[in-house]
């Protein structure tokens, strides 16, 4: 049987310990109780873990062995912000996904009551990536940025293969793009796509603008898309 999978909170050499919900949770909901044997991901990496003691303050672990774990999609993600309860479900999924890091961006075409609430609702956002990290069973929690305007977060990226999903690319596939790509970033555009500018302002950071065909998809839904053909292909 699977067994259940925490996110630790703290760590020393030989035990975890969960804080906050998962604690609650842990004690009241799943009444758990020493000696019970859980997965949980402490500093990056999957153990075997034993509960020593149980509080709906902290709930503390004995680490075990280390177990074998996949590792993260190599994808940090740029999203322009849009409709909070699409965006939302967007970087649930990119977390399920894979992605290593989501950068929500302000554009030029982003609503300004979205633009101007995007800073509240990070940590929301980043709550959002660690319980879809524990129900995908992932070992490590994708880094959520503060939100940036375009030019800062262009200059943000570090990967060396970069690419923008562009609504006026018609030839160069993303699938091709990713030939021997090992580090990626991947836009995704708001409602009514990038102006002018912004792809210009692409096209001089080093991005290349590829396609996922014909279709005019929402934002959320060429994220996943996008995703999905970068763990095909990577």
């Amino acid at each position: 049987m699977t067994r259940r999978r925490w996110i630790a909170d703290e760590r020393t050499e030989t035990t975890a310990t969960l804080k906050g919900d998962q604690a609650v949770h842990l004690a009241r909901v799943l009444r758990a109780q020493p000696g019970q044997v859980f997965d949980v991901v402490a500093g990056g990496f999957l153990h075997r873990a034993e509960v020593l003691s149980v509080d709906e303050r902290a709930v503390v672990f004995t680490l075990h062995e280390e177990l074998e774990a996949d590792a993260a999609l190599p994808v940090h993600l740029l999203m322009a912000v849009f409709k909070f309860d699409h965006m939302e479900w967007g970087i649930e999924k990119a977390t399920e996904l894979g992605a290593s890091r989501i950068t929500p961006v302000i554009a030029r075409r982003t609503e300004k009551h979205l633009a101007q609430a995007a800073a509240k609702r990070v940590e929301r956002w980043r709550r959002i990536v660690l319980e879809a990290s524990k129900q995908s069973r992932r070992t490590d929690v994708p880094k959520v940025d503060e939100p940036a305007m375009l030019k800062a977060a262009l200059a943000g990226v570090s990967a060396e293969t970069k690419l923008l999903l562009a609504e006026t690319e018609q030839d160069n596939s993303l699938s091709a793009g990713l030939v021997d790509a090992r580090d990626v970033a991947l836009a995704i555009g708001p409602e009514g796509g990038w102006t002018p500018e912004e792809m210009a302002l692409f096209s001089e950071s080093g991005w290349r603008h590829v396609t996922l065909g014909p279709r005019i998809l929402r934002a959320e839904t060429a994220a996943l898309a996008g995703l999905a053909v970068c763990a095909a292909v990577l």
